[in-house]
């Protein structure tokens, strides 16, 4: 079978290393790919986005099987335009990607079901949303309903900043993302994220792990798309996660039906556990980055097998094996970012790659004349794996220091809070 990937990011060379295992592959095309993809894929120069000139694609290239990375092209339906066309794909529909793509959409839908989650409202202009801020007080969280590239969400201090939030949402700064805010209650305890497959009937589990989304050391800074991740989360035990299944991901999978938008895809549970216990954040309708750099190495049944029973409902009812070895995650970004990455810089990766339980994935890169160079934010993706999770954060940190790049920024405390560092 000939597959398409989509994406260009971390997320997707860590895909693309799974897929390359099936024994049910043939050719595995990406689009539009990046250097470390190349190495396993055959690189298409077009736009995910591009509905046209994906079908052109997959009609070019005899493709059975498109697997969506990134979240715009699904929020846009072009699993729908596929499925249209008779392409088979993996990801949610448009209607049931309003998961990702409404978090005014998924609030209503934990109302209507009874799903644990932060109270809330929903509001289409300032003045409403600061009044309700007013009467709550804070801290409190500000969020722009749509897709914002993870940037669209502010924990507020105090109201100020939270009504200087809600100005900065309506005077466009997210474009159509931010047509409305949801403004929510601040939940305690500890932030983890858990990922279930489902067949728009049934959902098993398919692992967790736990991010670091702030730019420095201790949690400090701007929020990043990503600094970091391990896997398995530890504060995930059995008993949490059968609740995380029962309580939100069952639950949400049977609205979703019942609305007549079945959930087809990996459903990204963002969660906080606290004293009682798991409560939702928000939903994602693709597999994390960097949190897949993490899951994937330990995954030892077929990843692609996996997705197709997605994709044709035919999921089992047992969960996939998953290696009892945990994984580190070190993104390794460009200086400046998130506000002003350096590009261009040369990367020499000096054999990280080649050390033992060590995976290097592509996030931002380029190759100018033969050289590997820089050129975006969170650049590349250093993952070692371990018997525990001191084993595999010591391994990807010794592999992180070899690589030779002058702009070079990683946080040097992934993973410290797991191992009581």
């Amino acid at each position: 079978m000939n597959i398409l990937l989509l994406g260009s990011g971390g997320r997707e060379h860590a895909m693309a290393l799974a897929l390359a295992k099936s024994p049910l592959l043939t050719t595995l095309f990406a689009a539009p790919g990046n250097p470390g993809i190349a190495a396993v894929a055959t690189c298409l120069a077009l736009d995910p986005e591009n509905h046209a000139a994906v079908i052109a694609a997959c009609r070019a290239h005899k493709i059975g099987f498109v697997v969506v990375g990134p979240e715009a092209p699904l929020v846009g339906g072009l699993v729908d335009a596929l499925e249209a066309e008779g392409i088979k794909a993996f990801g949610p529909s448009k209607a049931a990607a309003a998961l990702e793509g409404s978090k005014a959409f998924t609030k209503a839908l934990c109302a209507k079901h009874g799903i644990p989650t932060a109270a809330y409202g929903t509001f289409a202009d300032a003045a409403a949303a600061k009044a309700y801020v007013t009467a709550q007080g804070a801290p409190i969280v500000v969020k722009a309903d749509g897709l914002a590239a993870g940037k669209g969400v502010v924990v507020a201090a105090d109201v100020a900043e939270a009504h200087a939030a809600i100005d900065h949402v309506f005077g466009g700064a997210f474009g159509a993302a931010g047509a409305s805010v949801v403004i929510e209650a601040v939940l305690e305890g500890e932030e983890a994220s858990f990922f279930a497959l489902c067949d728009g009937n049934r959902a098993v589990a398919f692992a967790s792990a736990q991010d670091h989304k702030r730019l420095g050391d201790g949690d400090t800074g701007p929020n990043t798309g990503g600094m970091g991740a391990y896997s398995p989360a530890p504060i995930l035990d059995a008993a949490c996660e059968a609740r995380v299944m029962r309580e939100i991901v069952q639950p949400t999978l049977d609205g979703m039906a019942e609305a007549g938008t079945p959930f087809k895809g990996v459903l990204f549970v963002g969660l906080m556990i606290g004293r009682d216990g798991p409560q939702l954040i928000e939903f994602n309708v693709r597999f994390g980055d960097p949190e897949t750099q993490a899951m994937l190495p330990r995954l030892e049944d077929d990843f692609l097998t996996l997705l197709l029973a997605c994709a044709d409902g035919t999921m089992g009812a047992t969960s996939p094996r998953l290696s009892s070895e945990a994984a580190l995650t070190i993104v390794i970004a460009a200086d400046g970012y998130p506000v002003a990455p350096r590009k261009g810089g040369a990367i020499d990766l000096d054999g990280a790659a080649d050390l033992p339980g060590v995976t290097v994935t592509h996030a931002g890169t380029k190759t100018v004349d033969g050289t590997l160079v820089a050129d975006g934010g969170r650049v590349l993706n250093v993952t070692g794996r371990g018997a525990t999770i001191a084993a595999a954060r010591a391994r990807a940190y010794d592999a992180a220091a070899r690589i030779d790049w002058t702009d070079a920024y990683y946080r040097r405390d992934i993973g410290a809070r797991a191992i009581g560092a």
